[in-house]
């Protein structure tokens, strides 16, 4: 007789690691949730709104799972998949409400899930948003063992009359910088080509626990700056760096203008720089410092700046709209 075990999947420990994960993910849930981790589907009440707009996006973490592999560590590659997602619906000024994920392995280890889960857990956490559901799927054959895959689905919404689409962005209008962790998680085919020897010491820190901080949720301090202030653009600095990212919140007849050293450039970006890596094909690929860019009033720019580093954020004047073409210049 032939098992289901026999041909590589181990239900058993698939049980296991369910069971595991509930320790984390119970800490994400809120009143808005009307059922557990277990049920076919998750619920979310929706609550009091007068014109709500749901707003989803979804996201994975890339080959920075590699590093995860070669590093062993599997706790923080969770908080990028949210990061990654929730960042995103945050630019049209939506709180992420709840948050789904997907593993896929070629073979389950249960500590190894639960851990990733864990991270997925204080993801949600950081960004107010509940963990409602997943999926972890063993695909023998077709993932290597060891390796696994992890992609997120995050759903927000936003008043119909709040929605933050850019279309008040004028030329004079300030760019605002929110500063990154670090890497965060795009470009890391380009990083993995660049160092290959993780342990390499980056100024008393190992190079590979510095390629795995997590990505940065925006999340709660944006959302309290959308309560007092006018926000009119804002962008995720993810693929393509600030070339691809930042034009993506306003019209095609206008400009960015980008104060290239008017932001500290963490030492990671350093390090790679002093690689030979050209400093526009950085600026095409990274954050550089840089994870989230707001677009505001001239006029606000002090005030918007002095609140985030109230909030313990570190925040920049970066430049600044001009009439133009749709595209970013880099000065």
């Amino acid at each position: 007789m032939i098992s289901y075990k026999d041909s590589g999947v181990n239900i058993e420990e698939g049980y296991k690691s369910v069971k595991l994960m509930k320790e984390y993910t119970s800490k994400t849930i809120t009143p808005a949730v009307l059922n557990g981790i277990g049920s076919f589907a998750g619920m979310y009440e929706l609550g009091q709104y007068n014109n709500p707009v749901l707003v989803s996006g979804t996201d994975g973490v890339g080959t920075k799972l590699k590093i995860a592999f070669e590093m062993n560590k599997y706790d923080t590659i969770g908080i990028d998949c949210v990061a990654m997602c929730v960042n995103d619906i945050l630019c049209h000024g939506a709180k992420p409400l709840f948050f789904l994920d997907y593993i896929a392995c070629g073979k389950l280890n249960g500590e190894t899930a639960a851990e990733i889960v864990k991270g997925v857990s204080e993801g949600c956490i950081q960004a107010g948003s509940a963990l409602i559901g997943g999926e972890t799927a063993e695909m023998p054959g077709f993932y290597s063992e060891g390796e696994y895959d992890i992609a997120g689905f995050a759903v927000g919404v936003v008043e119909k009359d709040k929605i933050i689409d850019g279309s008040t962005i004028k030329e004079g209008d300030s760019l605002i910088g929110i500063s990154s962790s670090g890497v965060h998680s795009n470009g890391y085919s380009l990083v993995r080509k660049l160092i290959q020897d993780l342990s390499i010491d980056l100024n008393g820190k190992n190079i590979g626990e510095v390629l795995l901080t997590p990505t940065k949720i925006y999340v709660k301090p944006v959302l309290s700056l959308l309560e007092k202030f006018n926000i009119k653009g804002m962008a995720h600095i993810t693929g393509g760096g600030f070339y691809e990212n930042i034009p993506r919140m306003f019209k095609d007849n206008l400009n960015a203008v980008i104060y290239k050293n008017s932001f500290p450039m963490p030492d990671i970006f350093k390090y790679m720089k002093n690689q030979g890596l050209d400093e526009k094909e950085m600026f095409n690929t990274f954050n550089m410092g840089i994870g989230f860019v707001l677009c505001v009033n001239k006029e606000d720019e002090e005030e918007i700046i002095k609140v985030l580093i109230e909030m313990g954020e570190r925040a920049y004047k970066i430049g600044h709209v001009e009439n133009g073409e749709g595209k970013v210049v880099i000065q």
